[in-house]
């Protein structure tokens, strides 16, 4: 199977910050590098952020590329409505393809719409199966993202939600590359059951991509649990 260029980008544009977040003297000042991240790794995103929600529900935005982050967040906090909230409370991807015609949050949607935001992506920041919250990218163009976005951004994801529930539980955070090989280990996984997807049903590898995404939505599971349910000969997916 060749190497997915989703890999090698993520893997590309984590090592361009790698020096910078290992000097960093809190998880919080590592994740504001990797929102950073987020933004220049995936073209079309204007800006990107990270929200949280703590163990009282009280949600926060720790880090954002810029003020229209932290304003889009802010009014989804206001309103108890909007994508990010839905990623955390489903443990599954939103994607808002368009702002101006997206029925599920119309009042948050009419408003990041008037202000230029177009499309939106979250996806769920797990740690140890439990949500601590989210990570998003916003744009100005609708239907900026497709399944290559998301699966990018998962991966980011992984690094982190292990800094932030290090922060999260008062432990020493973990260097850059420790997260990372914790990234990498799930994403080695993710590969594998794609793999296997493909060998076993006779798919594409876009196909079995997709597949394993629908089916970790379906069971309200992340990506790297629903691989370990592939990989698992005796629980294979439906």
């Amino acid at each position: 199977m060749e190497p997915d260029p989703a890999v090698a980008g993520l893997s590309a544009a984590l090592a361009r910050v790698r020096d910078v977040v290992l000097d960093a003297g809190t998880a919080a000042e590592s994740v504001g590098r990797l929102v950073e991240v987020a933004r220049q790794l995936i073209p079309l995103a204007a800006g990107a952020g990270i929200s949280l929600v703590d163990e009282d529900g009280e949600c926060s935005t720790v880090a954002a590329t810029g003020e229209a982050v932290v304003a889009a967040n802010a009014l989804q906090f206001e309103l108890g409505a909007g994508p990010c909230l839905r990623a955390w409370d489903t443990v599954s991807p939103q994607y808002v393809a368009d702002t101006a015609t997206d029925p599920r949050w119309p009042i948050w949607a009419r408003k990041v719409a008037s202000a230029g935001i177009r499309s939106v992506l979250c996806v769920p920041l797990v740690v140890q199966g439990q949500e601590i919250g989210a990570l998003e990218i916003y744009a100005t163009e609708p239907h900026a993202f497709t399944d290559h976005e998301e699966h990018l951004l998962n991966l980011l994801a992984g690094p982190v939600a292990v800094l932030l529930g290090a922060d999260r539980t008062g432990r020493r955070a973990p260097r850059l590359d420790q997260a990372l090989h914790e990234a990498t280990t799930e994403r080695d996984r993710i590969e594998r059951a794609v793999g296997m997807l493909m060998e076993r049903r006779h798919l594409t590898e876009s196909t079995a991509r997709t597949r394993l995404l629908d089916t970790a939505r379906d069971q309200g599971e992340t990506l790297a649990r629903t691989a370990e349910h592939v990989l698992d000969k005796t629980r294979p997916p439906d």
